[in-house]
């Protein structure tokens, strides 16, 4: 089954209530090597984005949706998050165009072009302890799913996301305020790429609801 425009929004609700969610865990995890800001950020981001999809009621299309979001996180999201994450959606609109759905290909597209995103914008590489070692081991996953639906390439990448974001702790940070820190960030996880794993485990729980009809 493709994925369609019902799953991108119900991807947004599905992000917006997890990042409520463990607001406070990634509060602590960025007042361990960052400013402490970014689990609010991150949520008064999102509810952004909710409350402008409940605006505009509908899409044409999962791009339109993914656009909307990169417009609002990079407008509400402060610090280096928003302009991180809304190009990574704005990569994603790009990817998917105007394609009324998502098959297993589109979804590894979008994951590529929303990590490389992330690079173009924040320079950092994989092993620099951000969110790019979440993203690139969700678009190894993907790239590595052969005769995959598009819902096991996501439960595939964010299986990935997930085990990317806690290889961060050992890591010595290079990139970000958290590379000022030299070996004192050992130990800690990065927050930007604990947001990631909830942003695409969000994405497989809005699969699972939304298959259906796709």
């Amino acid at each position: 089954m493709a994925l369609d425009t019902d799953w991108a929004v119900e991807w947004v609700r599905r992000t917006a209530a997890t990042i409520r969610e463990h607001r406070a865990e990634l509060v602590a995890l960025d007042r361990e090597i960052g400013d402490g800001d970014h689990g609010e950020n991150m949520d008064r981001g999102f509810q952004a984005v909710l409350a402008a999809v409940d605006d505009q009621g509908s899409f044409d299309s999962p791009g339109a949706v993914f656009k909307l979001v990169a417009t609002k996180l990079i407008s509400t999201v402060g610090g280096a998050s928003g302009p991180l994450f809304g190009t990574a959606y704005l990569r994603a609109a790009q990817a998917v165009g105007d394609q009324d759905s998502l098959d297993a290909a589109g979804v590894a597209a979008i994951l590529v072009a929303a990590r490389d995103g992330v690079v173009s914008r924040g320079k950092a590489e994989p092993g620099d302890k951000t969110m790019v070692d979440a993203w690139t081991a969700a678009v190894d996953a993907a790239a590595a799913a052969s005769d995959a639906t598009p819902e096991q390439v996501l439960e595939l990448a964010a299986d990935a996301a997930a085990a990317g974001a806690e290889a961060t702790e050992p890591l010595v940070a290079r990139k970000g305020r958290a590379s000022y820190l030299g070996e004192r960030a050992v130990g800690h996880r990065d927050p930007g790429a604990q947001s990631v794993a909830l942003i695409l485990r969000a994405a497989v729980d809005a699969a699972g609801t939304t298959s259906g009809t796709a």
